[in-house]
Parts: C-alpha cells; sequence; structure tokens
C-alpha cells in the first residue's frame, strides 16, 4: 500500500492517467506556399476540412499546394473607417470640424485661439 501512496504530491499537478493504449486522431500535414516561396505546414485531422488559404507567422497569405487558388472576384471590397466617413462627409467639411474641435480644446486650455 506505501507504493501507491500519493503523499508528497499536489493536487491537481499531475495526472494519474497513463496514456496507455490511446491512439491518437489520424493525422495529415498540409502543406501551403506564400507567393515569395515561404513554405508553410500545418498538421489537420484526416477528416477535416483543409482551408484554401493559410496565414503564415510572419503575416503572409499562403495558399494550399496543388489545391485551387480562391476566387476573390466575386468577394465585396473592405470598406474602412475613413471610406464610410469619406461616403458622408467632403473633405472641407472634415477640416472644419477638425479646426472647430481643436479651437474647443485650445479654449478649455486657456490658449490663445486663431
Amino acid at each position: 500500500m506505501s507504493d501507491r501512496s500519493l503523499r508528497g504530491m499536489r493536487l491537481g499537478a499531475q495526472s494519474m492517467e497513463s496514456e496507455a493504449g490511446v491512439e491518437p486522431a489520424p493525422r495529415q500535414r498540409v502543406e501551403y506556399r506564400c507567393e515569395d516561396g515561404e513554405k508553410v505546414l500545418v498538421t489537420f485531422a484526416t477528416d477535416a476540412d483543409i482551408p484554401p488559404t493559410w496565414t503564415s507567422k510572419t503575416g503572409k497569405v499562403a495558399f494550399l499546394v496543388n489545391g485551387d487558388k480562391p476566387n476573390e472576384s466575386d468577394a465585396k471590397p473592405v470598406r474602412t473607417h475613413w471610406d464610410m466617413l469619406l461616403e458622408r462627409r467632403s473633405i472641407e467639411e472634415l477640416e472644419d470640424t477638425l479646426k472647430g474641435q481643436l479651437d474647443k480644446l485650445r479654449e478649455r486650455r486657456g490658449e490663445k485661439v486663431s
């Protein structure tokens, strides 16, 4: 009984389960390549859906080797906050608004307003 004692062991620190008889799920390695030739290897389960693109650790988009390139022609262009702002206001209106806000800030600070 003394050889099976848990004396000196912290609770939750280690599992008493063994990995005997446990088989990992079947896996496959998939290769992606960036346009500059950087090679990216990703491991997926064999029954997983493989995405056509992957972002490398350097932040570049890598495409699936021996796969079809995704068709991005039917994707909507990304609209930034600046694009949406320019749909509502002209540059002149934005400059006037900026000048007004800067004047208010300077008044609060006690600076001379031009």
